[in-house]
């Protein structure tokens, strides 16, 4: 976020050290004369035009005369002649002196490349003369006139141009850092949760960082021999696979509901619309420039206004997502539609109108990364709710609901495969029948609940208690426990029970390895017959049967 406050803070202040930097100066157009000389056209300016727009002149080759230089341009010092980097296939620029001599700068594609500075702004430094600059001629081949012939351009010096680097410098290498840890933060967590959003924030963030190389004209640094106008059409590439990008990340991102139907459809379509557009600038732009620009234009409108269904069915279908995906996308929409009304030359042009997309898609970018993280926030509680529930069911499928202990197939799924000596204890309540019909049937189900409650308290921790049905109860603790008949009996007696009543229980006992189904058949069938001596002795006693695998 401070990379974008940063952003924004240097917008006004420093509109005059960054990009246009220096002394604006101000230029007449014409068509291309190429029987007049440089000297005939600065000598006598009839026919230049220096009150329409220039994207009003269409598509070709121009001259382009500079008005009202500074007096005594160049003979204090070096100057260099700045102006943005816009579609042309090759030009030559002309400079006159106070003495009458006319020095020439030649421009194609490479050399254009070679002399970008940060911002995509080209700059010149003008031939050392000791008699001042009194006249500037730019005579343009193919100029595309896209955005313009010869935009923003200024005198500035050595010192002015280098600070304008440094700091736009700082601002692209803030921006570069904010995309790289935004790149590996979301790659370690699409490793991690494997979300498809995520992956498509990563495309997103991927070509945008692309892109900024790109247009920044820190491309031309690190590749000086591409040409130009390659590096315009990368521009162009990578700012729709940024949009397209970001769309499937909101087609991911949201519930699929939001998409469902026609939605869905119209965003496909409008993806596809962007894609051709720039795959038919890119391969025939030298063709016709001007209206594959347009194209290309009309469908980034039609991106802005796919945002439109989308907002509105999210919104209609109480989307959990709405609001901040709402935030991320406001800012990014509305620089991206400043952008558009310059490109259709709606607003003039300005340095930060220029690279509002850059701002736009870095907004977007840092506010999604929001969006990504409040999404897997709702993911993670969705997944612990989830885990709850099923940890729930579990535990409900595992427990006898009326006293909370284990039930019968929990009970054997937990004590099977014990190879050491075990104590099995089954308890059954005396006369249970009688009980019910004393107190009915839902005070029989409270004696159970307060017998269950004492069985739990008279047996150490690493022992099972488990109701297998009826009034039976079996407990199971290794032999080598404190598990006892006769603390079991005693925490029994001393338990009140509901209305006063007397109960009791008679218990069998049988000790045994516990490693199968045959060894639990076994040692269950003698702690039963243990039962049966225990209440046919007199009830309210403990029995002890031989050892089990002594059967």
């Amino acid at each position: 976020m401070s990379v974008a406050l940063t952003m924004f803070g240097f917008a006004l202040p420093a509109a005059a050290q960054i990009g246009v930097v220096g002394t604006r100066i101000a230029t007449c157009i014409a068509p291309m004369r190429p029987e007049l000389s440089a000297r005939a056209l600065m000598t006598d300016r009839d026919g230049f035009d220096c009150v329409s727009p220039q994207s009003a002149l269409g598509s070709g080759d121009f001259d382009v005369i500079a008005t009202h230089l500074p007096p005594g341009l160049g003979a204090s010092g070096p100057v260099a002649l700045r102006f943005a980097s816009v579609w042309l296939d090759r030009a030559s620029l002309d400079v006159l002196y106070a003495d009458g001599g006319i020095a020439r700068v030649a421009m194609d594609q490479r050399s254009i490349t070679a002399h970008l500075r940060l911002g995509a702004m080209i700059e010149y430094n003008l031939p050392a003369r000791t008699a001042p600059i009194t006249g500037l001629l730019w005579r343009v081949h193919g100029a595309g006139n896209v955005r313009g012939i010869v935009l923003g351009p200024s005198i500035a010096t050595p010192i002015e141009s280098a600070r304008s680097d440094l700091t736009l410098g700082a601002l692209y290498a803030g921006f570069g850092g904010l995309c790289l840890a935004l790149l590996i933060y979301n790659l370690a967590l699409w490793r991690a949760l494997r979300h498809r959003f995520q992956l498509a924030y990563c495309a997103m963030v991927t070509a945008l960082a692309i892109y900024a190389v790109s247009s920044s004209g820190a491309l031309a640094w690190a590749f000086p021999f591409i040409a130009n106008n390659d590096r315009i059409r990368i521009n162009y590439l990578m700012l729709a696979l940024a949009v397209v990008a970001a769309l499937s990340f909101a087609r991911s991102y949201f519930e699929e509901r939001v998409y469902a139907g026609w939605v869905g459809r119209v965003d496909r379509a409008v993806c596809a619309t962007m894609l051709t557009a720039t795959s038919v600038f890119i391969a025939f732009a030298p063709l016709a420039p001007g209206p594959l620009d347009r194209f290309y234009n009309a469908a980034f409108a039609l991106v802005l206004l796919a945002v439109v269904p989308v907002m509105v069915r999210a919104w209609w279908q109480r989307s959990n997502y709405l609001w901040l995906f709402a935030l991320g996308w406001a800012a990014p929409i509305a620089f991206a539609a400043t952008r558009l009304a310059n490109n259709l030359h709606l607003v003039d042009y300005g340095f930060w109108i220029d690279n509002s997309t850059l701002i736009a898609m870095t907004v977007e970018a840092l506010l999604s990364s929001l969006a990504v993280a409040y999404r897997i926030h709702l993911v993670t509680l969705e997944r612990d709710e989830a885990r709850e529930q099923e940890i729930a069911a579990r535990l409900l499928a595992a427990t006898d609901p009326l006293t909370g202990l284990f039930n019968r197939r929990a009970f054997l799924e937990r004590i099977m495969g014990r190879h050491d000596d075990q104590l099995l204890l089954l308890a059954d309540i005396d006369h249970f029948k009688r009980v019910n019909e004393t107190i009915g049937h839902d005070g029989g189900d409270e004696v159970l609940r307060v017998f269950a409650r004492a069985l739990r308290s008279s047996v150490p921790a690493d022992a099972l208690i488990a109701r297998l049905g009826g009034e039976e109860f079996a407990i199971l603790a290794p032999a080598t426990s404190t598990l006892s008949t006769s603390s079991v009996l005693d925490a029994l007696r001393a338990e009140r029970m509901p209305f006063d009543l007397s109960v009791t229980a008679s218990i069998g006992a049988c000790t045994g390895p516990l490693a199968n189904d045959i060894d639990w058949k076994r040692l269950y069938r003698r702690a039963d017959l243990a039962l049966f001596e225990a209440k046919a002795a007199g009830r309210d006693r403990a029995r002890h049967a031989t050892v089990a695998t002594a059967a």
